[in-house]
């Protein structure tokens, strides 16, 4: 699956706990955000129990100010360090409750997307803005005064303020939406722990619909009001997926309700947030969309992740697998209910090639603070993989349940999980460790004999390892094109004959193309890019299919390839639009700049500079950005783009437009265009330049 990359990382304890003796039970929050200020004014109400007396209690608070702080209803001397609220008195042994009002500006954590206040009489229903918040990595700290030590949980509520025709979404239960004016209060609660980098925010003109999970759960899927025909494509299975987890683990979903909410801009594939998931916007498809990059994947692991990582959290970032790989392997059960055992096998098969690649260089093993993603997720996902093969379904399932039942809403190690491993089955869990989770070393043995289990996967890895002869097994290649094979290993004989001269192979593509399927048929757009005039007509119906990814190779190939027919091809393309990202849009605009006459090419330059705005997704300015760089476009507007990407909160944005200013600041000419240009910048775009300037 085409895949945005899943944070790895968590704000894991240290040796001791922040506030030994000390146990937060409850925090409540009233807050007001605003988009125009980005920052966050709020009053906060929190209980605690004292076990034993500490010096200091901290509650972490990134450069916060604090007014009115309390205990028991008394002031108390406090200190605010700027990453720390410090509470020095006026708590005694057992319940406390302190109250405070603080406000934040934050940085990160808290992000304000596409928030246009340029134009005049803009009302707040047309305005595009979202706000929301990503916690893991990033630390809550940032907005709410919490906890960035894992291991201490809170039941959290929080009651938000904001302009009443926008959606505001939390964790739990929404209690009440109370107007006041032209703003609305919304108050949501938990009613179970949880660990702070977990709270999560999201206010937006968002919509949403309701099913029900076969257990009754509540499952809201939200979208933007201009999404709603996307609604289908985006969430499909969800429901399936919910109801086959919940019964596949075992535990019933241990929250009252489970939203899911697409955000632009986001950091991530996806964030399981307790009880609410944000993912990326990205994977709000169509019915086409749908062929190329679908959400199933990332909806099920961040499902999964309610129960592993959310109910129950590890402790310290060794056993950071106990929650990426766990979610990771039960996604992957879910893909398997709903699309079968050969696509589990193929992706199985899929990650064990990359992890064998990878255990060549990365000596870090999974049980490794600074073990790679890779090794997380993928690899942590084979280990259970194995387990569950060892123990077999029924004993597997019973050590999952008597381990989520035991430490639910509390923080767990490895060794909690290997324990319950050894209760229920007769297992080497020490020697288990030691291979799968202990060593950076491959098991090569052990997923070769899991993966021959499957007969699809033992045909796939037998052509692989002895390729067809084009010449001497022509019959049956097209024999296996002309088959009802699972598409990937028709899929191979088209790429494994990428090579071959086009007249050797120009009837295993034709058969190729009559499979009417997709992926094989995208295989022919990859593999073949410089298309003879006898096979135009056959190649331009690659054009036509439901696949946003085949149309845009297939366009750009038949353009390089068909001087005469160019204006025919920017012209049939002109209302593509592809993806979230604009894929089609972009290229199409990108051709017509060097295909059509000099008023049409002004046109394409100033749509495609259109899209590098900061009011669009830093994945569409990225797209248009190297699509005017690649036709050598050096303009002041292109530049000056170019710094405002510096300035974006997504790093992948930043570092492509840092790379490319260095690039450009090479020649004396763009050098100069960039001092020109660095006066009229907002300050920080003007700082970034600078450095850059001065490197």
């Amino acid at each position: 699956m085409k895949f945005l990359p899943l944070l790895s990382l968590l704000c894991f304890s240290s040796l001791f706990a922040q506030n030994p003796g000390v146990d937060f039970k409850t925090v409540y929050a009233s807050i007001s955000v605003n988009p125009v200020k980005r920052n966050v004014v709020g009053q906060g109400k929190y209980v605690f129990d004292v076990t034993q007396k500490p010096d200091t209690i901290r509650i972490d608070a990134e450069k916060m100010e604090f007014t009115g702080v309390k205990i028991n209803g008394a002031k108390v001397q406090s200190a605010n360090n700027r990453k720390q609220l410090l509470l020095f008195e006026g708590f005694r042994t057992g319940e406390n409750t302190l109250t405070f009002e603080y406000e934040a500006f934050p940085t990160q954590t808290m992000y304000f997307v596409n928030w246009d206040f340029t134009k005049d009489n803009l009302k707040p229903e047309d305005i595009n803005g979202q706000i929301w918040t990503q916690g893991q990595g990033k630390q809550t700290s940032h907005w709410l005064p919490s906890f960035n030590d894992v291991n201490e949980k809170a039941i959290f509520s929080l009651e938000v303020t904001f302009e009443k025709s926008f959606e505001v979404i939390s964790n739990g239960v929404l209690l009440t939406k109370v107007p006041k004016g032209e703003e609305i209060t919304w108050k949501y609660a938990m009613d179970k722990p949880m660990s702070s980098y977990l709270v999560m925010l999201a206010i937006g003109h968002f919509k949403k619909q309701e099913d029900r999970s076969a257990s009754g759960v509540p499952l809201e899927m939200y979208y933007e009001r201009e999404d709603s025909l996307k609604l289908e494509p985006t969430y499909r299975y969800s429901t399936k997926a919910f109801d086959f987890l919940e019964n596949e683990i075992g535990v019933p979903y241990p929250w009252k309700v489970y939203r899911q909410i697409p955000v632009r801009d986001f950091l991530y594939a996806g964030m399981e947030n307790t009880s609410a998931t944000t993912f990326s916007r990205d994977f709000i498809v169509d019915a086409i969309g749908y062929n190329d990059r679908n959400y199933l994947n990332v909806n099920a692991h961040e499902l999964a992740h309610q129960w592993f990582g959310d109910l129950v959290t590890a402790k310290t970032s060794k056993d950071h697998w106990l929650q990426e790989g766990f979610a990771t392997y039960y996604a992957l059960l879910a893909e398997r209910k709903i699309l079968g055992d050969d696509y589990f096998y193929y992706k199985l098969y899929q990650t064990s090639r990359q992890l064998r690649e990878a255990a060549k260089t990365d000596k870090a093993p999974v049980r490794d603070a600074k073990a790679s993603s890779l090794s997380f997720y993928q690899k942590g996902a084979w280990a259970l993989h194995i387990l569950h093969e060892a123990l077999g379904r029924e004993k597997f399932n019973l050590v999952i349940r008597n381990y989520l039942n035991k430490y639910a809403y509390r923080n767990v190690t490895t060794e909690d999980f290997l324990e319950q491993v050894k209760l229920v089955a007769d297992f080497d869990t020490k020697a288990f460790q030691q291979k799968w989770l202990d060593s950076a070393e491959f098991p090569e043995e052990d997923v070769n004999a899991a993966l021959a289990k499957n007969d699809f996967i033992q045909r796939y890895i037998a052509l692989q390892q002895k390729p067809l002869d084009l010449k001497n097994d022509k019959a049956e290649i097209l024999k296996i094109l002309q088959s009802d094979e699972w598409y990937p290993i028709r899929e191979l004989m088209v790429y494994q004959h990428i090579a071959e001269p086009f007249e050797e192979k120009s009837d295993l593509l034709e058969a190729a193309l009559q499979t009417g399927n997709t992926n094989v048929r995208q295989a022919v757009a990859v593999s073949l890019t410089d298309i003879p005039e006898n096979f135009r007509l056959q190649y331009e119906s690659l054009l036509k299919d439901p696949s946003y990814e085949t149309q845009e190779l297939a366009l750009v190939n038949l353009w390089k390839s068909f001087p005469n027919e160019r204006i025919g091809y920017v012209e049939m393309s002109k209302n593509w639009v592809g993806f979230q990202d604009k894929n089609l849009r972009l290229q199409h605009l990108s051709l017509a700049f060097m295909t059509l006459d000099d008023k049409e090419k002004l046109k394409a330059y100033q749509e495609l500079l259109m899209y590098t705005g900061t009011n669009y997704d830093s994945n569409v300015q990225q797209s248009a950005l190297q699509k005017l760089l690649d036709l050598q476009v050096y303009t002041e507007d292109v530049f000056r783009s170019l710094v405002y990407g510096t300035a974006n909160h997504r790093w992948q944005f930043v570092k492509f437009s840092k790379d490319n200013i260095r690039k450009l600041l090479k020649d004396p000419k763009h050098r100069e265009v960039f001092v020109k240009i660095r006066s009229g910048l907002p300050i920080r775009e003007k700082t970034q330049l600078q450095r850059l300037l001065e490197e």
